[in-house]
């Protein structure tokens, strides 16, 4: 049922990933640029104890700590090869399991490619951790759930 397209599908999932996390890493530039640009032209500390520009220095700070996380992130995304098609479950493969079909690679959230919604996991989050390195026709428990894997790529 999903050999044919397993390797299609697979790129869908990580550009629709990609295309994620770099709307974010934008978002955030913007964002740390805007509180950097109005720490500047809030012009000089009054003193030492200007609450209004340490709180814009403060969001400055927080965006680039953000932005630093995801481009983590983004560079964690690009150590997974395409190429591979997974037997077992590990970082960069494709589970579909009777309940719900996840990629294994960064915390991404749920993705919808044409019509079908997935989950992109990262290697911390304990259902990953269910599952870890069981391959197609596995069963597993998560949560007091019984679930079977149907298709690991």
């Amino acid at each position: 049922m999903y050999k044919m397209n397993n390797k299609i599908r697979k790129e869908e999932i990580f550009n629709k990933c990609l295309e994620i996390h770099m709307e974010k890493i934008k978002h955030l530039e913007i964002a740390m640029q805007e509180s950097e640009k109005s720490a500047h032209d809030y012009g000089q500390q009054s003193d030492v104890f200007d609450s209004h520009k340490m709180q814009l220095i403060g969001n400055r700070d927080m965006y680039a700590q953000q932005l630093k996380t995801e481009m983590e992130a983004l560079e964690t995304l690009h150590k997974i090869d395409l190429s591979l098609n997974h037997k077992t479950v590990e970082f960069g493969s494709v589970v579909i399991t009777d309940k719900q079909k996840v990629f294994i690679a960064i915390g991404a959230g749920k993705i919808t490619i044409e019509n079908e919604t997935y989950y992109a996991i990262s290697l911390q989050v304990p259902f990953f951790q269910s599952m870890k390195g069981l391959k197609k026709g596995d069963d597993f428990e998560f949560r007091n759930n019984k679930l079977k894997i149907i298709e690991v790529f």
